[in-house]
Formats: C-alpha cells, structure tokens, sequence
C-alpha cells in the first residue's frame, strides 16, 4: 500500500510560483523505482484533470495548458514528487492532488489509470 501526503498550497498573485510537494512512502520498496506519479487538479464545478505526469524512466508529459509553466520532478532518495508552477494564472485556482500507479512505464494524464491518490492541496491565484 502506498501513502501519498501534498503539502506546498497556498494562496499567490497571478504571475507568482508556487512549489507543491508529495511525500510517498510504501510498505514495500521505494516507490519511484517502480511507478508512474502523476499531479491533477480539480477546480469548483470541474471535473478533475490532469496536469503533469512522470515514469519511472524519467520521462514526462503534460497539459497543454500548463507547458512551459509547470515542471514535474522526482527525488528518489526522498520519495518525493514535486510541481514547480510558475506565471500561475488564475485559472490554476484548483485542488491539486498527487496520484500513483504500480505500472512504472505507464505516462498518462487520465485519472482512470491511477489507483493511489493522496488527499490534496489547494492552490489559490488571485488576479
């Protein structure tokens, strides 16, 4: 079983950066060595999206709305996922959740393939 716990939200103006953080821990081994994480978001009345994700390979995909913004990033050593955001825009205003999938090659952006999700942290970007 994987645990996955977001930290970093918080409220910031448009044009600022903020950097999300996710703890992952596993009764097992270390959880980046073997799996797919992945960030989306989900704002009031939307369905959730996603918005970045990264293999265990190190490869990584996005949302179009988010290229050249966001970056996603692992420390294996840490078991750690991070976003960094940046030139946050207002309609980044979301709920933003890490998520993981045991299939390490997998590279998606669709919640369906994800199993383990951790409890969110929200993002405010006022204009």
């Amino acid at each position: 079983q994987v645990q996955l716990v977001e930290s970093g939200g918080g409220s910031v103006q448009s044009g600022g950066s903020l950097r999300l953080s996710c703890a992952a821990s596993s009764d097992s081994f270390t959880i980046f060595s073997g799996y797919c994480m992945a960030w989306f978001r989900q704002a009031p009345g939307k369905e959730r999206e996603g918005v970045a994700a990264i293999n265990s390979a190190g490869t990584t995909a996005y949302a179009d709305s988010v290229k050249g913004r966001f970056t996603i990033s692992q420390d294996k050593v840490k078991n750690t996922l991070y976003l960094q955001m940046d030139n946050l825009k207002s309609e980044d205003t979301a709920m933003y959740y890490c998520a993981a999938d045991s299939r390490g090659w997998l590279l998606s952006l669709h919640e369906y393939n994800y199993h383990e999700w951790g409890q969110g942290t929200q993002v405010s970007v006022s204009s």
